[in-house]
């Protein structure tokens, strides 16, 4: 989870210095790291690069994932691949594609979920009693 929120401080620095497409990028990977983080903390497998997907396995597990989360995860997961290949696009680089406006949703549907896996992980370790 760590690693999540410093990627998510990263995401921040990036989107001041104006380089959007790697905010975009940096948030997805937050993103991913905080789910993962969490399902591993409860004890599952954890792989695929999808927050959609991993965000699924952890409503598999009977864990109410907001709707509204799921559509962040479906916007973070559209900046996997066109935020870092210039072949994504039809011309140019995909520096050229992405603005402040993308890096500020970016980073807040990133902070939705690591603030959701965070609280998920707390409630968990309440429950067991840690």
């Amino acid at each position: 989870m760590e690693q999540a929120e410093h990627n998510l401080e990263s995401v921040e620095r990036d989107a001041e210095d104006r380089d959007f497409a790697w905010a975009c990028f940096k948030a997805q990977q937050a993103a991913e790291l905080a789910v993962k983080a969490l399902l591993l903390g409860l004890g599952q497998p954890a792989r695929g690069q999808s927050v959609l997907a991993l965000l699924r396995q952890v409503s598999d597990l009977q864990i109410d994932v907001p709707q509204q989360l799921l559509e962040s995860a479906q916007r973070l997961d559209r900046l996997y691949i066109p935020t870092r290949y210039p072949n994504a696009h039809p011309t140019g680089s995909p520096f050229e594609f992405y603005n402040e406006a993308d890096a500020q949703q970016a980073l807040s549907d990133a902070r939705q979920v690591i603030d959701f896996a965070r609280q998920v992980f707390h409630d968990a370790q309440m429950a067991a009693g840690a």
